[in-house]
């Protein structure tokens, strides 16, 4: 069973025969955790799409955004 979170464009997808069902960005095996915790450590969003290059500028905009959107919709 597949499960998209509702996000422009379906960015990020959890299918548990991908990652064991782990939050990726669509078409890759890259966690969204992943670009949260590089963000955490003081990494850019630039060393993170160069480690990461199957991962677009624009999916992980479009990720952080609606990230952002829900933490808001919660306060």
């Amino acid at each position: 069973m597949r499960d998209t979170i509702s996000m422009p464009c379906e960015i990020i997808t959890r299918n548990p025969e991908i990652m064991s069902g782990t939050a990726v960005f669509r078409g890759t095996r890259v966690p969204f955790q992943t670009l949260v915790d590089y963000l955490e450590e003081g990494e850019t969003l630039d060393e993170f799409l160069d480690d990461f290059p199957t991962v677009s500028r624009e999916m992980a905009i479009a990720a952080l955004e609606h990230a952002k959107a829900l933490v808001l919709s919660q306060v």
